[in-house]
């Protein structure tokens, strides 16, 4: 069967359907010639993506290794304070010079020629650069600051870094927008981050299929067993997709009702996940702590084009979404509480903290539907996908039998890659 594998990457004749948004190319997932397109227009453009939490820089010269789409970026605390984002990319030979995930520095030294650079990213030093005995060396008008690895703007809200290529970038505020502050800012703007861990994993998905899949409740009730047996997200209860005027962002958010009734042609179309028998050893792991300043028990936020922030119940944490070619992406883990939370509140939020991961009681799910939709776009003789859900919506809706999210989004991306 391998054999009959259609190489849709190769395809010169990168045209989206003329049905418009309700249908989705395959190749936008699969061609190379088109991620190479997305690297320059989307994460190299007019964007913000997101690189750290300052939580993670305690004190002057604390880095860690981040990325801006695929391109390797080291985000520093100098001895100023200031936070800096720079390419992880020596300017000699190309060699990504800081290894280290994350630590404490006083300069970033090339294993290879030994290249320094300052917690700035400025080159302040070159072994040999005047040659030896009068013998080789650099040119006479060599000059270090015109070998600075490239450096990126930097905006900062209520302790998340952000990094962008573009000078002509609006700001942080703007590029959220209102409606996607709201929901971020009771996270953030609650008090200073605690970093309680991290997980690494690697997904054979293309990148946008993450943002897709957080943009489709349709899915939540339908896949994830644990959310609609224990009703944290389930259809009939309040819940609601949240888009921003642009279609990039969006904020998944729900409402736990305990005390929902689920009528049998509800739970019928849901027999796939619904489990009526199966309880929590366990039952402090549903608790709930009003600690938010919102409606909601649950909100998943997509920001464009790398940033997930996940706020469900009283677990917190961020998944920093990072490409590897159309086929695969590395999905970077934060779980994080407040300073101010008491242990039992650490305890709490590290229970709930199950949910999420790659293994988690949710997070498992989502990894393998992503990895099948792959292989179904690598190996299928048709050539698109069909967003028709809830039709009469292009953004917002207040039912999770929708998709109207996922075409705000292709709506954005297309004008964004000039398709």
């Amino acid at each position: 069967m391998d054999n009959l594998i259609l190489d849709q990457g190769s395809n010169p004749n990168l045209v989206w359907p003329a049905e418009g948004l309700t249908h989705i190319p395959d190749w936008v997932y699969t061609s190379n010639e088109n991620f190479k397109k997305e690297r320059e227009r989307i994460f190299l453009g007019d964007c913000w993506n997101f690189v750290a939490l300052e939580a993670e820089f305690p004190e002057p010269g604390s880095f860690k290794r981040s990325y801006v789409g695929d391109i390797p970026v080291i985000v520093s605390r100098d001895q100023d304070g200031k936070i800096n984002v720079f390419e992880n990319r020596c300017a000699h030979r190309g060699v990504e010079f800081c290894r280290d995930l994350r630590g404490k520095a006083d300069q970033f030294i090339c294993p290879y020629h030994q290249w320094t650079y300052g917690l700035n990213g400025e080159l302040i030093a070159v072994p040999f650069r005047r040659g030896e005995r009068g013998k080789g060396g650099m040119p006479a008008d060599f000059e270090m600051a015109k070998h600075n690895p490239k450096r990126f703007n930097v905006a900062i809200r209520h302790g998340v870094i952000f990094a962008s290529a573009s000078e002509a970038i609006e700001s942080i505020e703007d590029y959220l927008g209102p409606e996607t502050c709201e929901h971020f800012d009771a996270v953030f703007k609650k008090g200073k981050l605690k970093i309680l861990g991290y997980y690494r994993n690697r997904l054979n998905g293309n990148w946008k299929l993450y943002h897709e899949n957080l943009k489709d409740p349709y899915h939540a009730t339908l896949l994830h067993v644990f959310l609609v047996t224990f009703k944290l997200m389930v259809a009939g209860q309040k819940s609601a997709m949240i888009t921003d005027a642009t279609g990039r962002h969006a904020t998944a958010a729900s409402a736990r009702d305990e005390d929902l009734e689920l009528g049998e042609d509800i739970a019928g179309e849901m027999k796939g996940a619904w489990r009526d028998n199966m309880k929590l050893e366990d039952t402090k792991f549903m608790n709930y702590v009003d600690e938010f300043d919102s409606p909601w028990t649950v909100t998943m936020q997509t920001i464009w084009p790398n940033l997930i922030v996940q706020r469900e119940l009283n677990t917190l944490g961020i998944r920093h979404i990072v490409p590897r070619g159309p086929h695969a992406l590395d999905m970077y883990w934060t779980m994080f509480g407040y300073e101010s939370d008491d242990q039992e509140m650490l305890n709490h939020r590290m229970r709930q903290g199950n949910l999420m991961g790659p293994s988690g009681y949710l997070g498992v799910d989502d990894n393998e539907a992503i990895r099948f939709l792959q292989e179904g776009l690598r190996r299928s003789f048709s050539d698109r996908g069909v967003v028709k859900l809830d039709p009469n919506n292009e953004g917002d809706t207040d039912t999770l039998i929708s998709e109207a999210s996922i075409r705000a989004m292709y709506r954005h991306y297309r004008q964004t890659m000039g398709l």
